[in-house]
């Protein structure tokens, strides 16, 4: 059974910095899509970011050029970087990946955003 489990939310100011880890109990993250995606309350999940198999990251409009995503060599381990961050990033982010047909999540960690 895979296990996803993230770590690194808190409390920032506005124009902080946050790095998220997602721990997977395998090499999960080896040959698999990975992503962060993220809740804010009142609002629909909305991906943040993925990262391909080949390693190509993709991200939502809202995050690009503030948020980078990563995956460590040992592909045990996905990251988000999150700079310059902005009220409206708080939410609970969750990392997700997925293994043949079966989706995977993290319980998810709370990042809030204020001054």
């Amino acid at each position: 059974q895979v296990q996803l489990v993230e770590s690194g939310g808190g409390l920032v100011q506005p124009g902080g910095s946050l790095r998220l880890s997602c721990a997977a109990s395998g090499t999960i993250f080896s040959n698999n899509v990975a992503g962060w995606y993220r809740q804010a309350p009142g609002k629909q999940r909305e991906l943040v970011a993925l990262i391909l198999s080949d390693l190509s990251p993709n991200y939502a409009d809202s995050v690009k050029g503030r948020f980078t995503i990563s995956r460590d060599s040992a592909k045990t381990t996905l990251y988000l970087q999150m700079n310059s961050l902005k009220p409206e990033d708080a939410a609970v982010y969750s990392c997700y990946t997925v293994a043949g047909i079966t989706p995977y999540w993290g319980p998810g960690t709370q990042v809030t955003v204020s001054s």
